[in-house]
C-alpha cells in the first residue's frame, strides 16, 4: 500500500498536482479507485487502477474513440499506463443515480440515454480498432458465473457437477448462436444510471455524460439498451420500458420486433444470470456484500427474460437445478 500511494503522489507530482489534497471520490466493483482533485475553480479526476487487477489501456482507447466521435466520455489529460494511473476530466456528480433520487424527470433521462445508443449505433460510427468480440466463448465465460458462485453459496460445493455445467451450456448455445447473427457494434458493456451523468453546457444527446466504458466489446446493438431498462439496481416501469424499446426501433426501422424481443430477452437472461454470480463473488472473494441487496431483483429480471421461448431450454435447466425457494441471496452470505 506504502508503495502504491508512493507511485500515485509521484504521478500527480509530475503532473503538476503534487500539491493538492487527494480525497476519495468513489470506488467500484473492481479494483479501480478515484479521486477528485480541485485547485483554482479546475477539478480533474484521477483514476488508480493498480496493475494487474486492471489496465488502463482499454479505457484510453475507448474514452478516445468515443471523445473522437462527439461522445461525453472524459478526456484523458496524462496517463502513467504501466502503473496504472490517468488524470481525467471531472464529469461532476450528476449521475443518472443522484438526479433520480433527487425527483428529476425519469422519462427524460432514460431518453436521452437511450439518443445516445441510436447515435452510437449508426453505420457512420463504426468501431473502434482490436474490439474482444463478444463471442460465444466470452456469453458462456460470463454466465457460469451463476453456476461458479451464487450455486456455490446457494448449495454444497459440490452441488454443480461437470455433468450440469455441460448441460447448462448446451442449453444457452442455441440462443447465443442466434445473437452472434446481430451486426456488431461497439458496446460499452456497463450502460447504466451509475455510469451516466447530465452535463451542463452540452446539447442533445452530448448532455450524456458517459463513464466505466473500458471493458467494451463488438456485440449485438440491444446489449447495452438491455443494460439500461433492465437495470439490477433500480426497478423501472414496464411502460417506460416499451417507450424506450420504441423509440429505439423508430430510429431502425429495418430491424423485426420479433427478432429484437429475442436478442433482448437472451442478453438480458445472459447478463442477469452473470450479474447474480458477479454480486455473490463480490461478497465471497472481495468482501463486497453491498451488492447482495440486489440480488432478488436480479432474479426477477432474470426469470422474465427466461420467458421468452427462446429460452426454453435455459429455463428447463433453472427450474430442474435451482428450487424457486432457492432464488434469491444465500442465506449464507447474509451472516
Amino acid at each position: 500500500m506504502v508503495d502504491r500511494i508512493e507511485l500515485r503522489d509521484g504521478f500527480l507530482k509530475e503532473n503538476g498536482w503534487g500539491d493538492v489534497d487527494c480525497p476519495l471520490l468513489a470506488g467500484d466493483a473492481s479494483f479501480r479507485k478515484y479521486y477528485r482533485l480541485s485547485r483554482g475553480g479546475k477539478c480533474v479526476v484521477l483514476m488508480d487502477a493498480p496493475p494487474p487487477q486492471e489496465d488502463v489501456r482499454p479505457f484510453i482507447k475507448i474514452a478516445k474513440f468515443l471523445t473522437g466521435h462527439g461522445f461525453s466520455a472524459p478526456e484523458i489529460y496524462a496517463q502513467d499506463v504501466e502503473n496504472g494511473f490517468l488524470l481525467i476530466e471531472d464529469l461532476g456528480d450528476d449521475t443518472y443515480t443522484q438526479l433520480l433520487a433527487q425527483g428529476a424527470d425519469e422519462e427524460a433521462l432514460y431518453q436521452l440515454a437511450t439518443d445516445v445508443l441510436i447515435e452510437l449505433h449508426q453505420e457512420k460510427i463504426g468501431l473502434a480498432d482490436d474490439l474482444p468480440a463478444y463471442d460465444v466463448a466470452l456469453l458462456n465465460r460470463e454466465c457460469l458465473l451463476l453456476p461458479q458462485w451464487w450455486m456455490q453459496a446457494a448449495f454444497d460445493e459440490d452441488y454443480v457437477s461437470e455433468g450440469m455445467t455441460a448441460s447448462y451450456l448446451a442449453a444457452w448455445k442455441p440462443a447465443f448462436e442466434f445473437v452472434q447473427k446481430q451486426p456488431n457494434v461497439l458496446v460499452l458493456r456497463d450502460y447504466h444510471v451509475d455510469n451516466l451523468l447530465v452535463l451542463k453546457g452540452r446539447e442533445g444527446w452530448k448532455t450524456c455524460g458517459l463513464l466505466d466504458f473500458q471493458d467494451a466489446v463488438a456485440g449485438s446493438a440491444l446489449y447495452d439498451l438491455m443494460s439500461l431498462l433492465e437495470d439490477a439496481r433500480r426497478d423501472i416501469e414496464p411502460a417506460l420500458i416499451e417507450k424506450m424499446k420504441q423509440r429505439y426501433l423508430a430510429a431502425f426501422k429495418e430491424m423485426e420486433r420479433e427478432e429484437f424481443e429475442a436478442v433482448f430477452a437472451i442478453l438480458g437472461a445472459q447478463r442477469h444470470a452473470k450479474v447474480i454470480g458477479i454480486f455473490a463473488r463480490l461478497c465471497m472473494r472481495d468482501g463486497k456484500p453491498i451488492y447482495l441487496e440486489h440480488i432478488p431483483r436480479v432474479w426477477r429480471l432474470f426469470e422474465r427474460s427466461l420467458e421468452h421461448p427462446i429460452l426454453k431450454d435455459v429455463k428447463e435447466w433453472v427450474d430442474t437445478h435451482i428450487a424457486q425457494e432457492k432464488r434469491g441471496t444465500p442465506p449464507c452470505l447474509m451472516q
